[in-house]
């Protein structure tokens, strides 16, 4: 029986995390045979080396891609992962690429596949993701010819973007797929082996905003300034590598001696979740505070404008870049009580791929995109 090559393209920590139950779901079933492109930050080692997590789970086909240097700018960046991925795919030979998101390396695999007449399946499309990044998730989703979005608010917006419906499937997001209690390791469990010390603790994940990077070292500085003047325990994870990272590394590194700061370069995204699960609060610009915090009842203190135009509720309490604004929001976060929602799904977001995945019909997707024109014509 011929089997039908899936590749999945990874680029960070954060993204692997949300696909991972996805690669897990489909290994186990026999009708694919399943390849990991692992590049971008997972090989970097200044944040942690994060291939190696990937390494951990045991798949047989991971294909290894430096993609970058020190320093290096997003275009180039970009320019060298097409380039890598134009040759693997050439050797492999995929029936399926699956990227997500809106990363330089997600934009990467859907240039690659769709210059090659090969499928390419965008996780997390639709979505509202602020500067840079909604630029590039936006043409991720118009490269791609087929949608996997985590609501029906997403596909409403592709479908703007003149996408057809019936190549968007609304599945919700796979990282609460991870999330789900039986999979996560016990906070106990975590906190031995990152050796936190803190019986109550905040997050932070605070990340260069790539059109703001003039000002990256001011803001990194206020933010950083905040934290300490807080007094709350924090448990701090690196930045991710967009340009303007060395500000905020800088200033996060001023808190090493810190007896209230516990650094790390990256976390496995499940302890992270049980990290999150258990803290008073997450604090910077992360995605996870907007996405997974909600869903344990953990209030954010949403700092600056990366997350401007994404989703808000109760659990979230937007500031500025000054110290003081986010003196004032941690104060008010740690006030709240909030009850756990969701809007991304049910945490089954890989059977229902993997039944999408399953069926002819899917295969069948033309790779000649058409576009769906709903505008009225006077």
């Amino acid at each position: 029986m011929k089997k039908n090559k899936i590749v999945f393209l990874t680029g960070t920590r954060a993204d692997f995390g949300k696909i991972k139950s996805l690669i897990e779901i489909v290994q186990s079933t026999e009708m694919f045979e399943i390849h990991i492109f692992a590049t971008g930050m997972h090989m970097d080692n200044k944040f942690g080396y994060t291939v190696r997590e990937i390494e951990k789970c045991g798949y047989q086909n991971i294909y290894k891609f430096i993609n970058h240097d020190s320093g290096s700018a997003m275009d180039i960046t970009l320019s060298r992962t097409i380039e890598g991925f134009a040759n693997y795919i050439r050797l492999i030979q995929p029936d399926l690429i699956v990227v997500h998101g809106d990363r330089t390396e997600a934009l990467a695999g859907a240039t690659v596949g769709a210059l090659n007449n090969i499928l390419v399946a965008h996780i997390e499309g639709g979505e509202l993701s602020g500067t840079i990044d909604e630029l590039i998730r936006h043409a991720v989703s118009k490269l791609s010819h087929t949608h996997f979005v985590a609501n029906d608010e997403a596909k409403a917006r592709l479908m703007q973007m003149g996408e057809i419906s019936e190549s968007i499937f609304v599945i919700g997001s796979p990282d609460i797929d991870a999330m789900k209690k039986e999979v996560l390791p016990s906070i106990k469990e975590v906190k031995a082996y990152y050796e936190v010390p803190f019986d109550h603790y905040a997050i932070s994940m605070f990340h260069p905003v790539t059109t703001e990077f003039n000002n990256m070292d001011k803001y990194a500085e206020e933010y950083v300034k905040a934290l300490d003047e807080s007094g709350c325990n924090f448990i701090v994870i690196y930045p991710n590598n967009d340009s303007g990272s060395d500000f905020i590394l800088a200033q996060i590194r001023k808190l090493e001696r810190n007896e209230r700061f516990r650094i790390f370069p990256s976390v496995r995204f499940e302890a992270f979740l049980s990290m999150l699960e258990n803290a008073l609060f997450i604090a910077g610009n992360s995605s996870a505070g907007i996405r997974e915090a909600p869903i344990y009842g953990i209030p954010t203190v949403n700092v600056g404008t990366r997350q401007n135009g994404r989703t808000k509720n109760a659990n979230i309490v937007n500031t500025g870049y000054g110290k003081n604004d986010i003196i004032q929001g941690i104060k008010k976060a740690l006030t709240l009580e909030l009850e756990p929602i969701s809007l991304f799904g049910d945490g089954n977001s890989d059977e229902l791929f993997r039944e999408i995945i399953l069926q002819d019909s899917f295969w069948d997707t033309s790779k000649q995109k058409t576009f769906a024109n709903t505008m009225s014509v006077y």
